[in-house]
C-alpha cells in the first residue's frame, strides 16, 4: 500500500479487524518513511452474474428476487423464515459457484424448485405450478404424480 502522505510503499500493519459482515477487512497502517497512520479496506470482488430471461433479455441476478418466490410459494405453510433464507442462501451459492458470467432464468428456477422440495411439497407445487406455467389439469396432474412417485 501506498502512503497517502508521503507516496511509500513500505507500511506495516498494526490491526485489522474484520467488518461489514465478514466481508471486509479494516487495516490500520503505519509508514515506514513518515511514520503516519491511515486505514485501508480490503474487500471481496464480486463478479456479477447476469440472467437471462425467457425472452433474451439479460438483468443482474437479484437474491431478493428468488427469495420473494419462495416467500410466496411458502405462504400459509410451516416454513420459517430461517429456512427461507437456507433455500435462498443455496440457490445464490450455486449460481455464484457455477463460475458463469450467464445463467438462464429456466437453470434458475429449477435450482429454487430443488431447494424448496426438501422442505415442503405443497410448497414445491406452488412454485412448479406458476413456474412451469401449467397449461390444463393434466400438466398439473402429471407434475404430482412425479411428485408422487418420488416418494415411494
Amino acid at each position: 500500500m501506498k502512503c497517502i502522505y508521503c507516496g511509500c510503499e513500505d507500511s506495516k500493519v498494526i490491526d485489522s479487524r474484520s467488518a461489514d459482515e465478514g466481508r471486509t477487512i479494516r487495516r490500520r497502517r503505519e509508514c515506514v518513511k513518515c511514520g503516519k497512520r491511515y486505514t485501508t479496506y480490503e474487500t471481496i470482488e464480486d463478479t456479477p452474474v447476469l440472467v437471462v430471461k425467457n425472452s433474451g433479455m439479460r438483468q443482474a441476478f437479484d437474491i431478493r428476487k428468488v427469495k420473494n418466490g419462495i416467500i410466496k410459494s411458502c405462504e400459509k405453510r410451516p416454513v420459517s423464515m430461517s429456512e427461507i433464507d437456507e433455500m435462498a442462501t443455496s440457490v445464490a451459492k450455486q449460481v455464484y459457484n457455477s463460475m458463469e458470467q450467464e445463467i438462464s432464468s429456466k437453470a434458475i428456477g429449477e435450482m429454487v424448485m430443488t431447494e424448496i422440495r426438501k422442505y415442503d411439497e405443497v410448497a414445491y407445487v406452488r412454485y412448479a405450478s406458476v413456474y412451469r406455467s401449467f397449461k390444463d389439469i393434466s400438466s398439473f396432474m402429471e407434475e404430482l404424480q412425479k411428485l408422487m412417485d418420488g416418494k415411494k
